[in-house]
């Protein structure tokens, strides 16, 4: 990620989201939550590279400043609860979307958090159709956006989407992280067959 339009697109893509410009300054671009109008990332051009400013626990906002040296405390905002990213090439484009959906989850009560939620109760060795998740996150209806959601699953070390599978048992055709063979591998590592990459309902579902 190099780019201010980037950036916006990208913190744009979260569900109920919108740009903003409150300043009256164009340096100045923000994009909120809809639901209570807070912002989850400021972007803004300073000492010749795009910045962004984003929420973070106090505990990950010093685990991102002392993995990547191009994160530091946030200019102008609290700095226990802010970091600022400088895309200047020196930050994977995986962690920079991963602190942006951080932030959004922080800011928003939304959907994808409550399914990210859904999903981290799932246990080791068990798995859970789209639709239980959905019902688990409040809305047995949003069987979809679960599937939106877990593409763009901010931390899968603490967030096991591997263990979500369709209603038939069947394993993601495009798993987002890694293909159909390494959600197989996973979910067999933790105990669960995989026949013809399909999970057995009746014997591994919630």
């Amino acid at each position: 990620m190099k780019t201010r339009e980037q950036a916006l697109a990208y913190g744009l893509s979260f569900p109920d989201t919108y740009q903003d410009a409150p300043f009256h300054d164009e340096n100045w671009q923000l994009v909120r939550y809809t639901g209570n109008r807070k912002a989850f990332l400021w972007t803004y051009e300073k000492n010749g590279h795009i910045n962004l400013n984003v929420k973070a626990d106090p505990e990950k906002a010093l685990f991102w400043r002392e993995i990547h040296a191009s994160v530091l405390p946030g200019y102008h905002q609290n700095k226990d609860h802010w970091n600022t990213v400088i895309l200047d090439d020196s930050i994977p484009d995986t962690d920079i979307r991963i602190m942006i959906a951080e932030s959004y989850d922080l800011i928003a009560d939304s959907p994808s958090k409550r399914i990210y939620e859904a999903v981290r109760r799932i246990p080791k060795g068990r798995v859970a159709t789209y639709a239980q998740v959905a019902e688990a996150a409040g809305d047995r209806k949003m069987a979809r956006a679960v599937g939106n959601a877990l593409h763009k699953n901010p931390d899968p070390a603490t967030i096991p989407c591997h263990r979500v599978v369709n209603a038939k048992g069947e394993l993601a055709e495009n798993y987002a992280f890694g293909g159909a063979w390494k959600q197989a591998e996973l979910l067999v590592a933790e105990g669960v067959a995989v026949i013809d990459g399909r999970v057995d309902l009746k014997k591994y579902s919630l």
